[in-house]
């Protein structure tokens, strides 16, 4: 009897040494989890950024305004089969013609007949109010060029053209003036920085239509053209970036620069105004193509633009405009 009650008491004594050991056991595992959580936490997660990383890729989208011209206006008129732009504007289409120009780029991606009505050195606004002889550059501005091709009166640019010392002016003045606008499908409109870097006001709240004003210049515009020719789709590729010159001579950056009537940032804002007023299209150049990035791979020098530059221009115009041509071979 007393055998087995000391082999109770034995078991007995083991149960409670094992029951013991594991709430010791298992005391340690959560201790030792919990640092190990702790440890991980306070190592945190490791970061893919670089700080030292470069990139050309410009993260601002742009602010493309694509707009198909309404069917009711091609009522009544009969395709010839060829499509034909008109391009207006200053130096991205004046300067640098014949093979690698962007007139004659946009004609070998599209398979169009382009004209180039272009003239260097203009601007989109005039700068006085009444055309003034002391200042023929003002004939050339895009709201003359749209009145003399709606009303087909090209006395004023034809004068204008005989005093200037560029002998493109007359040669393009008699081109626009026999050019037959009812077969022109399309009119493409650039210029560059010109306004912002001559100080023209940007537009005028009180006066929409005021041609000394570079919104005001191109409502006024594409209206005398609409009402002339309402079959015809206007298509505005808008200013890149570029810089202007202060008055030390030394190169600021338009987009952090105001002249007088804001930055390039804010003519390209209304801009894109004015030509959804007018239910036009605009293909934005100044996110969307040469930005404060990689403007030195596209131009020669704070406002030109070189081979590279025109071409890819080009391409976002047929990439906007004509979607279906921009597809590759391969695709």
């Amino acid at each position: 009897m007393d055998k087995n009650r000391q082999e109770e008491q034995t078991e007995k004594k083991k149960l409670r040494i094992n029951i013991h050991l594991i709430l010791l056991g298992a005391i340690v595992l959560i201790a030792g989890f919990s640092a190990y959580r702790l440890y991980k936490w306070n190592k945190g997660v490791p970061s893919d950024y670089d700080p030292d990383y470069q990139t050309t890729d410009f993260d601002i989208e742009a602010m493309d305004s694509i707009i198909p011209l309404a069917p009711d206006k091609l009522e009544g008129r009969e395709d010839d089969g060829v499509t034909t732009i008109l391009c207006l504007g200053d130096d991205p289409f004046s300067l640098n013609q014949g093979p690698g120009g962007l007139a004659e780029q946009i004609a070998e991606k599209t398979g169009a007949a382009v004209y180039n009505g272009s003239f260097t050195g203009t601007t989109m606004a005039a700068q006085y109010e009444s055309y003034n002889d002391g200042y023929i550059l003002d004939a050339f501005s895009f709201s003359y060029i749209a009145q003399s091709l709606a009303s087909g009166d090209f006395d004023l640019m034809k004068t204008a053209a005989s005093y200037s010392f560029d002998e493109s002016f007359p040669k393009t003045t008699a081109m626009l003036e026999t050019l037959d606008m009812n077969s022109v499908d399309l009119i493409c409109i650039m210029y560059d920085g010109s306004d912002y870097i001559n100080k023209r006001p940007c537009d005028d709240p009180n006066a929409p239509y005021s041609t000394i004003t570079y919104t005001g210049a191109l409502r006024a515009g594409v209206k005398a053209i609409q009402e002339a020719y309402p079959h015809i789709r206007i298509v505005v590729m808008s200013h890149t970036f570029c810089h202007a010159i202060n008055e030390e001579g030394n190169f600021v950056n338009g987009d952090r620069t105001d002249l007088g009537h804001g930055t390039l940032s804010h003519y390209l804002q209304k801009e894109l105004d004015a030509a959804n007023d007018c239910g036009i299209s605009l293909i934005d150049n100044f996110y969307g193509s040469i930005n404060e990035d990689n403007y030195l791979d596209y131009m020669t020098d704070y406002i030109h633009l070189n081979d590279a530059g025109r071409e890819l221009l080009a391409r976002r115009f047929v990439e906007c405009i004509f979607p279906d041509l921009a597809a590759s071979p391969e695709e």
